[in-house]
């Protein structure tokens, strides 16, 4: 009985050494023998459950049952106790699982709710930073428009002739006369229109006289402006023309002589070219009367439409005055959503939603400017960035899963502290590695500072060597060029000085006078030449003034009046319109016209035909520019010659006969002056130099006309 037991004891032992560890327990015989195994299974279990719940699991799945062996029996299965508190632990493992996807994706829907609400906030700020940038700007120019010709009416107070028109309305060439004056002013001020009424507001005289449409024996009498006028003194009023039938701003005024009220002057401003303007601005610009009727759009089929239904009052006060003829006034499908401030608003325009900055115009009463840009843009942005930052919470949570996970089996690959103190000793010894590789690195960094500012220093000498040198090559030319432009004017000295002897010793002491005026003039000009070479450390710009270019040709003739005569040169001289004028510099315009003659005569000095002529006149192109043309019956210029031809010293004159420097001192002039100098070649022979110079102020408005 006793060996039999213990046979069954060891066998016992052999099929639990596969799975317990074999220094934990011995296999003893008898009763004592299974006691002893089953307490220390129990006690390896619990050990097991307190440090790690799936290291449990996996022992229990690798130990399935335990074999106790009972003398005459078979062996019987027995469960382990903690597999209850296993699905217990499994059980509120789940459910913490469960609260954090909950918790992550309300925190991705919050996000996008948070990008969502913030984008749309920034985009609309910026919206209406831009769109107040663009009221300034408008709402400046308009009221310039509208009170640049604020003065205009009052003018006509100082004209006797309109009074006398007011005095006999029905005298024909009175009429007339007020009719061309008020022309002529209309045209200078560039205004739409400028009539004259009788204290009835009747037309008597206006600068449309003779157009369709003129005011001109018209009643206007019922318009605001000419009420406001003949009760306050001055009016002004917007809307469309009773008889021209367009739309304008009128200012009115009225005419006193003596203390009394005589009449009205009135002055139409055109504010089309505004709203055309508008069209090139992003989003859409309006503007609003009193009445809250848009007179004035960025876009035509918003014109003349109310914001809001009109009143029956506010119908019958518009049927009176007529301020927006025959438009049916239909309102617009205009509803504010959301005020986000004093001047800004969520609106919805047919359907579109819209975001509105207003700003009210100084210059009359009641009128503001709104500017509309469209919101659709904005809000797909807003949604754009929502979903983009609650895609970039999940993605930053599944980081974070992700890191944890890393850093859970990080800590379970940790063997001991043996591992973590030499990961520990290994990293510092990097550190201090790495901390003398950048204090190297830094040395080093210094080393090259230091050459870097060494260098710097060289380049800095060596530039202002540069710039010493540059001035001394430039002052050089300058010498060369002012050498070339004394010539003619001291030859024209040494002529007109010889010319006055003679005329003294023949007792002709008018022209002597003349001569002299002549001397000094040219005088005038050698010092203007003179300080420009003394201005050369401080260089300015020209003063340009309207220079009338038929006297200006007839000064430059002059300068060369003599060589023409030697030469048996016919000059031929033509400036229209009589009165033409460039925006120039008188001495220095007429040195470059006194070089290209000069070079003209030269060119000819071989040709049998030898015809100079001159002309000037306004540019075909705008009207904005005038053309004086040189062109001469010469050989032309040589085609190696002609791309060069401005350069330094280019020239094609024998040595000794000249340097090279006019044309380029001339286009260099030229083009100082706002203007360009070409040179071509002419079909029938000879060359032609063009000038296009800048065309004087006064002349523009004529131009215009």
């Amino acid at each position: 009985m006793r060996s039999a037991t213990s046979t069954t004891s060891e066998r016992a032992g052999a099929s639990n050494r596969g799975q317990a560890p074999s220094g934990r327990w011995q296999p003893r015989s008898g009763l004592h023998s299974k006691g002893h195994a089953l307490c220390c299974m129990r006690r390896r279990a619990r050990e097991e459950t307190e440090h790690d719940p799936v290291d449990v699991k996996s022992c229990a799945a690798a130990r399935p049952h335990y074999r106790t062996p009972v003398r005459g029996h078979q062996p019987v299965i027995h469960q382990p106790a903690n597999q209850v508190h296993i699905r217990q632990g499994h059980a509120r493992t789940s459910v913490r699982r469960a609260l954090a996807v909950s918790a992550a994706l309300v925190l991705i829907v919050v996000t996008a709710l948070i990008g969502h609400a913030v984008a749309m906030q920034s985009e609309l700020d910026h919206l209406r930073d831009a769109g107040q940038h663009r009221l300034d700007l408008v709402g400046a120019g308009l009221e310039d428009a509208l009170k640049r010709l604020d003065y205009l009416p009052s003018l006509l107070e100082m004209t006797p002739s309109v009074f006398a028109l007011l005095d006999a309305p029905g005298d024909a060439t009175l009429r007339e006369e007020v009719d061309r004056y008020l022309q002529g002013v209309n045209a200078t001020a560039g205004a739409s229109s400028l009539y004259v009424l009788n204290r009835a507001g009747v037309g008597i005289a206006a600068s449309d006289w003779n157009q369709p449409g003129t005011p001109v024996g018209a009643d206007l009498s019922f318009r605001p402006y000419v009420r406001d006028a003949l009760a306050h003194g001055r009016g002004s009023f917007y809307g469309m023309g009773f008889t021209s039938k367009r739309a304008g701003y009128y200012l009115s005024y009225a005419l006193y002589h003596e203390g009394q009220l005589r009449g009205i002057a009135t002055v139409k401003v055109d504010l089309e070219d505004a709203a055309l303007a508008w069209r090139k601005l992003p989003g859409n610009v309006l503007l609003v009367d009193e009445r809250d009727v848009v007179i004035l759009s960025s876009r035509d089929e918003w014109k003349f439409r109310p914001l809001a239904p009109l009143t029956q009052q506010t119908l019958a006060d518009i049927a009176s005055t007529r301020p927006y003829g025959d438009a049916p006034l239909t309102p617009l499908d205009w509803r504010v959503t959301k005020r986000l401030g004093t001047a800004t608003s969520l609106v919805s325009l047919n359907g579109n939603p819209y975001l509105a900055t207003t700003r009210p115009l100084t210059q009359q009463a009641g009128w503001h400017l709104i500017v509309l840009d469209n919101v659709a843009p904005v809000r797909t942005s807003a949604w754009v960035l929502a979903i983009t930052a609650a895609l970039g919470m999940a993605v930053m949570l599944l980081l974070a899963t992700v890191f944890a996970q890393r850093q859970r089996a990080l800590r379970q690959r940790l063997a001991g502290q043996t591992a973590l103190q030499a990961a520990h000793d290994s990293l510092e010894a990097k550190i201090i590695d790495r901390t003398a590789e950048l204090r190297s690195v830094v040395a080093q960094l210094g080393e090259e500072v230091e050459v870097r500012k060494a260098v710097e220093a060289d380049l800095r000498v060596m530039q202002g060597e540069l710039v010493h040198a540059g001035k001394m090559a430039a002052l050089g030319q300058m010498s060369a060029g002012m050498v070339h432009e004394l010539n003619q004017p001291l030859a024209a000295l040494r002529t007109l000085s010889d010319n006055a002897c003679v005329l003294l010793d023949k007792d002709r002491l008018s022209d002597v006078r003349g001569n002299l005026q002549r001397i000094a003039h040219l005088v005038d000009r050698l010092g203007r030449l003179t300080y420009q070479l003394k201005a050369f450390a401080h260089k300015t710009s020209p003063t340009r003034v309207p220079v009338p270019l038929q006297q200006m040709i007839a000064n430059a003739q002059f300068l060369v009046s003599e060589r023409l005569r030697g030469n048996s040169v016919e000059l031929v001289v033509q400036a229209e319109p009589a009165g033409l004028a460039a925006l120039a510099e008188e001495a220095r315009l007429e040195q470059v016209l006194a070089n290209l003659l000069g070079n003209a005569i030269d060119a000819m000095a071989a040709s049998p035909q030898r015809r100079l002529q001159v002309s000037a006149s306004v540019a075909a192109t705008g009207g904005e520019r005038c053309v004086i043309q040189v062109s001469d019956t010469g050989p032309g210029i040589r085609a190696d010659i002609l791309p060069r031809l401005f350069e330094p010293f280019t020239t094609s004159k024998p040595a000794g006969a000249g340097l090279g420097l006019g044309l380029m001192i001339s286009a260099h002039i030229v083009r100082e002056l706002g203007g360009s100098l070409r040179a071509q070649n002419m079909d029938g022979g000879g060359a032609c130099f063009v000038i296009e110079l800048p065309l004087a102020a006064t002349l523009k408005v004529d131009a215009n006309e």
